[in-house]
């Protein structure tokens, strides 16, 4: 059985006793888990980077079959750690076994998704204009452009997923698979999880005969050194999913720098659901409990869940809400991540509680448990006028929670859905007529969202090559990409041309006989 040490691992080496020290504490039953883990200093910090920085000259030159390698012998590792993965994961997170050994699957799935991606090596993206000297009146040069990755990357740990959004989770994954080097710091919450899985990454590093500054995972329970990582001038990125808050802070400190570089941050999104009028009234209960599901799911803990819904008012809704209202009540409450997220979801429900023209819908027929850190299921409903004058209903509560608003109109609704911010999804239920009757409130929806869902409900992400992950701001930093997906190894890569070079001094998928047979643009067709 593998014995928890509790120090930051750099370039596969433990780094001494600091005077700084945290324990995780379950949230099951409030307990400090053993060990103590030491914080990092400034000094380990810089030491992981510069170790980052080194093993990336080689790294990036290994290709990409090694590297996939790499991928699929960490996935193997991680399988290899057995059950004491699970228990460990569960105990920080609270998070039932059978969800942490589907979380250790899906885990695992991305790093071979990857490893097969690369592997088939189109990803790249090559482009080829030959030559043509004698062209007149200016003779046009021989280049080739393809993706090159970008450096050292730091990944941080998201408190929902120990496992597929931490330490060998999607963005430590595509990075890896892209050629960069990644230095991991771990999520407060959950460090015992990160160091069996910094484990399991050492052992697949070790096998595959590459070296140790590939990977470093430091531990910090605090913003220290998250913001000291992303401040140093050898990091070339930085991937995040969390708080808008804690997003921002990074985003802002990374602008700041010298040389700014890109922070990939996935942060609130309300994830509005739409209730168009025959789906309302021909699947009111069906609706119902679909929602009930998905906004309770993961106690609410879903960067997804559905924290918002919209619907023109009338008897069809009046029947709607009350068929959701049985459904809430006898939903019972359920064990928070961490104490943190507890206490914020509480203040938050104050927070909406209070304002003026909000009533309680629902809430568990059963009281939470403080000692089991757990959340209460509720609801909340209120008119179109009254959210779109008051802010605070348009910010994300995490956990499960969500508000139903009625709208008098059709131009209220779309009004409604014109004040909200980014978000990661959109849903709208729709039957019959009602796509083409409300194209204009669609359109608005389209516009805010980076997936929008059909007669469905948002809760879950499919990880394949044609998710979206990430939306408009404060839904993330940067539209244009996703976290999720084979696309997400877009972030970490840039566009890198050859003019004039021979040959034998191109990367391989550059050359004209293709000895990889990927799929490239060679004077504006594509071809093997």
């Amino acid at each position: 059985m593998h014995t928890l040490h509790g120090h930051s691992f750099i370039a596969g080496k433990l780094t001494s006793d600091s005077p700084k020290t945290f324990h995780a504490k379950s949230p099951l039953d409030g307990g400090e888990l053993l060990p103590a883990f030491h914080e990092a200093s400034a000094e380990d910090v810089d030491h992981a980077v510069r170790h980052a920085e080194d093993a990336f000259e080689i790294y990036r030159r290994i290709g990409d079959v090694a590297r996939a390698d790499l991928l699929d012998a960490i996935a193997n590792k991680i399988v290899g750690l057995g059950d004491i993965l699970i228990q460990r994961a569960h105990l920080e997170s609270g998070l039932p076994l059978d969800r942490i050994t589907g979380e250790r699957a899906r885990t695992c799935g991305q790093l071979k998704s990857f490893a097969a991606l690369i592997r088939e090596g189109s990803w790249v993206d090559a482009r080829i204009d030959h030559a043509i000297p004698d062209r007149s009146p200016v003779p046009k040069p021989d280049l080739r452009r393809m993706r090159v990755p970008l450096g050292p990357i730091v990944v941080m740990g998201a408190s929902n997923f120990p496992l597929a959004f931490s330490t060998a989770g999607g963005d430590t994954a595509s990075a890896l698979a892209a050629g960069c080097t990644v230095i991991m710091k771990a999520h407060g919450s959950h460090p015992g999880t990160a160091e069996l899985v910094a484990t399991a990454i050492y052992r697949a590093l070790e096998k595959c005969g590459l070296p140790a500054g590939v990977f470093s995972m430091l531990h910090g329970a605090g913003s220290v050194v998250a913001q000291a990582l992303v401040k140093h001038p050898m990091v070339r990125g930085l991937g995040f999913t969390g708080s808008e808050r804690a997003g921002r802070a990074l985003f802002d400190a990374a602008a700041a720098r010298p040389e700014p570089i890109p922070v990939f941050a996935e942060m609130g999104s309300l994830n509005p659901v739409f209730l168009l009028p025959s789906a309302l009234k021909e699947r009111t209960a069906a609706i119902a409990a679909g929602l009930k599901v998905s906004f309770t799911m993961g106690v609410g803990q879903f960067c997804t869940k559905p924290g918002l819904v919209l619907a023109l008012g009338g008897p069809d809704f009046d029947a709607f809400a009350e068929q959701f209202r049985t459904q809430v009540q006898s939903t019972m409450p359920a064990t928070m991540l961490n104490r943190s997220i507890c206490d914020s979801f509480f203040a938050g429900v104050d927070k909406v509680q209070a304002v003026k023209g909000v009533t309680v819908l629902a809430e568990s027929n059963l009281d939470a448990d403080s000692a089991k850190t757990q959340g209460e299921p509720v609801a909340f409903t209120t008119d179109a006028e009254t959210f779109i004058l008051h802010h605070e209903l348009r910010e994300e509560i995490f956990g499960p929670y969500t508000l139903l608003v009625s709208a008098r109109t059709v131009t209220e609704l779309i009004a409604a859905a014109r004040c909200l911010a980014g978000q990661l999804t959109a849903t709208i239920h729709a039957d019959g007529a009602d796509l083409a009757d409300f194209t204009d409130l669609i359109s608005v929806i389209e516009r805010r969202a980076g997936r929008v869902v059909l007669n469905a409900f948002p809760t879950g992400v499919e990880v394949c090559p044609s998710m979206q992950h990430g939306g408009p701001y404060p839904a993330s930093t940067d539209a244009r990409f996703t976290s999720v997906g084979s696309a997400a190894i877009e972030r970490w890569v840039r566009p890198a041309s050859w003019q004039g070079f021979p040959q034998d001094a191109l990367p391989p998928e550059l050359r004209d006989d293709n000895p990889r047979g990927i799929l490239r643009t060679v004077n504006g067709v594509q071809t093997r």
